[in-house]
This record gives structure tokens, C-alpha cells and sequence, in this order.
């Protein structure tokens, strides 16, 4: 485990920081602060949500995610068999606009035809897919840059429908850099397993806490102050971790499982844009809520543990770094939090202003 862990000396501590320095510079290498200039957090997935009213009539809503004010440029390419029935209609929610089409379809049904989203390969985000056909049956898939289309396949078993959400749990935390970036800075100020235990339990809470009433429509945070806040907290962090750095104290360095939750629950606000955004069925709620926090929940320990394998291995291996990389992990994550927090709040004020 962290060789921080036996509170020893502050020795320790400094070379703990400069082993995850290094951990640091390998997210940088793996290319996942590109990525973050200006979608650091907007990872929302767009939906494409098709319902059989009744054989062979589908009612098509199409919810694509206006990310940090613009409009991403891509649309569903549905089967030739479907025909439009009345001219679409459209209107702005916040974070997304929303489009409703109805359709009825020549041969009666949809399997085997292939949905596409053209201008998907261009961009970073996901798309929903979810069929629910006049039956009972559903279909779901997530469509990605790589993989824009897909034919319609008999319909899938609950089992692998609930794949699907856990996934996208998964990959919500592993692609949220800022997330993934605050839970790297508590762990640069933890000084002890048992701390290190109650602050990750701690930030797991509160975000569970605050997922659950977003998706479950109990309460809700506006899009844009919301990403400025989970900004201003990876900023936060920055100066705390340089004074673990000079062997100073706070109230933070002290007892972070109190930071952890009280900015834990801003997260997941941050956390439920990925679920909600996508609207999901009422019947679905529970289960995906479930689901999409376990899958939130196993990126993170994911992400813990390859933090503490290379820090082993770093130790093991006894590697030496320069002095002036001791302050680096600080600085780095502090000044990604600041840009962020700047970019951010720029851009909730231009909003206000026009």
C-alpha cells in the first residue's frame, strides 16, 4: 500500500507525492487532459428514444447535449422503411435541445434495419439508444464515435439491458477528468489507510446521496454554476496538497473525509447529468439509478487502485526524481482547476449576458 501510510515521517509524504506525480504525467500521456479544454466534464450521452404507440406507427424523440453553449452537429439517420408523418417539432430544454418526430414504417417493424448518427465519428460523446416497441419488449445500445450504427436485433434480455447502464457508469467516471483529478488530490492528502478508507466511503456517499434525488427528480442543480462549482473544487484541493508538501496543517489535511463529502455531493449532481440527461423511462429509474451508481462506484475503485499498484511499484523499484518535481502534482491539478473554474464561470456569464 501507500508508503504514506505509516505516518513515519514527512519524508514519506514527499515521496508519495512524487510517485503520483508520475501517475499524473501518465494521464497526461494516456490522453485524457486533451480531451478536458473545453468538455472536461460535459460527457453527457445525446438520446435517441423511439416508441411503437401502436404496429408500425414510432414516435421518435431526439435529445442532443448543447455542450458549454454549442450545439453539437449530429443527427439520427433512421431506416428508409420509417416515413415521416407531419413535420418535426423542436425546443430548447437546459443542456440540450429536443426533437419529436413521428413515423410509420412501410414493412411494419424495425428489426433488422439499422439506425445511424451521422457527425458521430467527429465528436466525444455517446448516444442512447432505446427502443420500446408496442409489445412490451425493449431495445437498448449506446452508440459511440467509433461504432455510429447498429442494425436492430430481436429484443435484448434484461440482463444485458442492464449492462448497458453499469457500463455507462463505468466509463462516466473513468472519462470525468475532473472528477478522476479531485479523487487524485484526496489521495494526496490522506495520511493514513484508515483515512484514505473513510474519505473514498465519504465521497461515495454524499455522490450516491445526490445522484439519487437528481435522477429521482427531487432536486436539481443548474448545468453550468454546477460545473464551475466541481471546478473551484479541484482548485481547492491544490494548495492543501503543497501544504502536505512543506509538512504544514489544516482542517482539511486534518479530517479530508469532511471535504470528501461536503464536495462529494456537488459531484454527484455532476454524476446524475450523465443519467438524467438521457430521460429515462419511469419503470427504469430504480434499476438504472442502481446500476449506473455501481458502475460510477467500480470506475472509481478502479481508478484508487491503479493509483496504489504504481505507487508500490514506484516504491519497490526505488525511483528518484528531481526536487522540483515534488511540487508539481500540486500545481498541476490546482492550475487545471483554475482554468477550468475560469472557462466555466466565463462562460455561465456570457449566458447571463445574452
Amino acid at each position: 500500500m501507500f508508503s504514506l501510510f505509516n505516518n513515519s515521517n514527512a519524508n514519506m509524504k514527499i515521496k508519495l507525492i512524487i510517485r503520483l506525480w508520475l501517475t499524473a504525467v501518465l494521464l497526461l500521456l494516456a490522453g485524457l487532459i486533451p480531451a478536458t479544454a473545453l468538455y472536461a466534464h460535459e460527457i453527457r450521452p445525446a438520446l435517441l428514444n423511439i416508441i411503437e404507440q401502436k404496429p408500425g406507427w414510432f414516435d421518435v424523440t431526439w435529445k442532443v447535449p448543447v455542450l458549454s453553449g454549442y450545439e453539437l452537429d449530429i443527427q439520427p439517420v433512421l431506416p428508409a422503411s420509417l416515413t415521416p408523418y407531419g413535420p418535426p417539432s423542436s425546443h430548447d430544454v437546459p443542456g440540450a435541445k429536443i426533437q419529436y418526430a413521428t413515423y410509420q414504417a412501410k414493412d411494419g417493424g424495425l428489426a433488422g434495419e439499422t439506425i445511424t448518427i451521422d457527425g458521430l465519428s467527429t465528436t466525444q460523446i455517446d448516444v442512447m439508444v432505446r427502443i420500446n416497441f408496442v409489445d412490451g419488449s425493449t431495445q437498448s445500445a449506446i452508440l459511440r464515435p467509433a461504432s455510429p450504427s447498429f442494425p436492430v436485433p430481436s429484443p435484448w434480455t434484461k440482463g444485458a439491458i442492464a449492462w448497458i447502464y453499469l457500463r455507462l457508469g463505468i466509463e462516466h467516471i473513468l472519462q470525468g477528468i475532473d472528477h478522476l483529478l479531485f479523487v487524485l488530490g484526496l489521495l494526496l492528502i490522506v495520511g493514513s489507510r484508515y483515512t484514505l478508507i473513510k474519505t473514498i466511503t465519504a465521497f461515495t456517499i454524499a455522490h450516491s446521496i445526490t445522484l439519487g434525488i437528481a435522477t429521482l427528480g427531487y432536486a436539481s442543480a443548474p448545468v453550468q454554476p454546477l460545473n464551475a462549482a466541481i471546478a473551484l473544487s479541484i482548485l481547492f484541493l491544490g494548495p492543501e496538497i503543497v501544504r502536505v508538501w512543506r509538512g504544514q496543517t489544516s482542517f482539511t489535511i486534518r479530517h479530508p473525509w469532511v471535504v470528501a463529502f461536503a464536495f462529494g455531493l456537488l459531484h454527484g449532481f455532476g454524476f446524475a447529468s450523465g443519467l438524467t440527461t438521457i430521460g429515462l423511462a419511469r419503470a427504469e429509474i430504480p434499476v438504472a439509478l442502481l446500476l449506473f451508481n455501481v458502475g460510477v462506484e467500480i470506475g472509481q475503485l478502479f481508478f484508487v487502485l491503479i493509483i496504489v499498484l504504481l505507487e508500490r511499484s514506484f516504491r519497490i523499484l526505488e525511483i528518484r526524481w528531481p526536487r522540483w518535481t515534488e511540487a508539481l502534482p500540486a500545481y498541476t491539478i490546482g492550475g487545471l482547476g483554475a482554468f477550468w473554474t475560469i472557462q466555466r464561470v466565463a462562460i455561465m456569464v456570457g449566458g447571463f449576458i445574452r
